[in-house]
């Protein structure tokens, strides 16, 4: 146990912590700002995904890591706007849209690897890059905190950037405003004059850009290559890190960390020599056991909202 125990309490723990928790935070962050605007954005695994791929093949190619971020926005951008369009304007289901997406983006993204590189599981070494690191010079010297922060990269203190950009457009700007509003009452939004459908549509563009950072975090951030499914359910966790966190930014980005912290501790289990079985359960046990809590919490509130007695309206 002291063995083990001496595996995960570490800096380096810390570091892969913050690591694994940037793209999950990325992700659940995009989704808040659709889930405010009453869409649960199920398509952020699929944006995720093809963020991931799209950052290693243009990156490698042009051999510049940000390049390869750029191409990852656009190419997340893309999927969310076909997002939009077939919800929207088409008035598809999101939930199904967003499947679709998903399974758009895998099997998208195998036909490029065979198309591209002869090989539908994973990118070749040659064809790598990787996101630059930043130094902190002194104080990477702080115990514990500054070698865990230090030689991060770039992605991973936007991420934790977005939070405070995430309130401040959520409660300080007008489009914040509008977005809640329609997430509240879509029928009193429209009849205020707030456009349901523009709101929406930008929440959803503005979840796909967050989702291909998130991807490019993923894939060029230690391994510099990307495999077939590399994203691994973590969109998914960003949807169950958003909806323990109700969407708001704080509470989004502590469960965010919780889930990444779960990731970081299945590796580190499995360094230790805890069965490797039980050691990649461990994340999405931890998913389930939020999703029941946060489940049993909006129980409470929807059925203390209904059993709540309208005020009796003095007679004039």
């Amino acid at each position: 146990m002291s063995n083990v125990l001496g595996h995960i309490l570490t800096a380096a723990t810390l570091a892969v912590i913050l690591m694994k928790v940037a793209p999950i935070l990325l992700a659940a962050i995009g989704g808040a700002v659709t889930q405010q605007g009453n869409i649960l954005n199920i398509g952020l695994e699929g944006m995720m995904l093809i963020g991931a791929f799209a950052s290693i093949a243009v990156g490698s190619w042009a051999g510049n890591a940000l390049v390869g971020v750029l191409a990852a926005v656009v190419s997340a951008l893309l999927l969310a706007l076909l997002y939009a369009v077939a919800t929207l304007n088409l008035k598809a289901d999101f939930i199904v849209v967003g499947i679709g997406v998903n399974l758009l983006a895998a099997g998208l993204s195998v036909f490029l690897l065979q198309v591209l590189y002869g090989n539908p599981g994973v990118t070749p070494p040659e064809d790598s890059i990787n996101l630059p690191r930043i130094p902190l010079g002194p104080l990477a010297h702080i115990p514990v905190i500054g070698p865990a922060i230090d030689d991060q990269t770039p992605l991973v203190w936007l991420a934790f950037i977005c939070v405070p950009l995430y309130s401040y457009l959520l409660y300080r700007t007008r489009f914040g405003v509008h977005l809640r509003a329609v997430g509240e009452d879509e029928g009193a939004a429209e009849a205020a004059g707030i456009s349901v459908s523009r709101m929406k549509f930008w929440s959803i563009l503005i979840s796909g850009i967050l989702c291909g950072l998130g991807g490019a975090q993923l894939a060029m951030a230690t391994l510099g290559s990307f495999t077939a499914g590399m994203t691994s359910g973590r969109g998914f966790i960003a949807v169950a890190a958003l909806t323990f966190g109700l969407a708001k930014p704080v509470r989004t980005m502590v469960a965010a960390f919780i889930f990444g912290a779960a990731d970081a501790l299945a590796d580190q289990l499995g360094v230790a020599g805890v069965n490797s079985n039980l050691a990649l359960m461990t994340p999405y046990i931890i998913t389930i056991v939020a999703l029941v809590l946060a489940g049993f919490r909006l129980r409470s509130v929807l059925g203390s909202r209904s059993t709540r007695k309208p005020e009796a309206v003095p007679a004039s």
